[in-house]
């Protein structure tokens, strides 16, 4: 048994399970601005703006990793390495503007 794909396999399912975790919030996110009528508001506004751009981070992130997928040797490379980088910096920002949007949510509701 490759202990180093292993660990490699694990580390992308663990990247995809958080991008499907946060695609997941953000979608709710969305859901609820709509649902509470605040994206008629000029916050709302630029609250669904800040998520739609967060969604085009997460179809980012899916791509990011489907490349790493496809990849011969995933953690032999520095390619690998550069692309989850990039994967986690995406991530990161989603969760900040999904995080900013929960709290304008609980203030508005």
């Amino acid at each position: 048994m490759d202990f180093a794909r292993a660990r490699e396999a694990r580390r992308l399912r663990d990247f995809q399970a958080r991008c499907r975790t946060v695609t997941d919030v953000n979608r709710g996110a969305l859901g609820r601005l709509f649902q509470t009528g605040l994206i008629f508001t000029r916050q709302g506004a630029r609250l669904g703006r800040d998520l739609l751009l967060a969604h085009q981070h997460l179809l980012r992130v899916s791509d990011l990793l489907d490349k790493i997928g496809e990849l011969p040797d995933p953690g032999g490379d520095g390619d690998a390495t550069a692309l989850y980088e990039e994967a986690q910096a995406l991530l990161a920002r989603t969760t900040e503007l999904a995080a900013r949007c929960s709290v304008v949510l609980a203030r508005g509701s």
